[in-house]
């Protein structure tokens, strides 16, 4: 019998910093790995507050009053609200244990943690490549050549490649 922890989806980071491309690659990705018969969900850490529940919507009303969770049902889905003192833990493995169960969860931001990743560099920002530190970076996607790096680089625009790479590499 399968414990708990064996449900966990497998998850892969795509990091980079603000405006690199992760959102557009993640996007691009998606309708790839379906199209190979796979289960794909995404979790997207955000580091600064951003307003979901507006100010005089019966959700905030909701929380304001002092509910310590508030979901919302909609007719294309649902969302949960929970403050950050809730039990359980915004760590990045007890997200996804909350999530449907699927074969691959790609995760936008949590660039620190230990997960396998692919780094998105964008030269245009002036930025430095992390790849060469942190070793769970498994390949880099850039809109230039770089070389000498110690992992596979894509073209962040061969999307196909990139795909097949995640597909045949993490064994979904």
């Amino acid at each position: 019998m399968n414990s708990k922890e064996d449900l966990i989806p497998l998850t892969l980071g795509i990091a980079g910093p603000s405006g690199s491309g992760k959102t557009t690659l993640i996007e691009r990705l998606i309708p790839l790995i379906l199209n190979s018969g796979k289960t794909v969900s995404t979790l997207k850490h955000v580091h600064h507050e951003i307003e979901l529940d507006k100010p005089g919507k019966d959700s905030f009303r909701h929380r304001q009053a002092g509910a310590h969770q508030v979901m919302i049902s909609l007719p294309s889905g649902w969302a949960l609200f929970s403050p950050e003192t809730s039990p359980i833990k915004a760590e990045l493995h007890e997200l996804v244990k909350m999530m449907a169960p699927v074969d691959l969860v790609l995760v936008e931001g949590y660039r620190s943690l230990p997960i396998k990743k692919i780094e998105v560099f964008n030269s245009t920002l002036n930025g430095t490549l992390n790849q060469p530190f942190h070793s769970s970076v498994m390949a880099v996607a850039a809109d230039i050549s770089i070389p000498n790096l110690s992992v596979p680089m894509f073209n962040r625009n061969d999307i196909g490649k990139i795909a097949n790479f995640i597909i045949t590499n993490l064994d979904i």
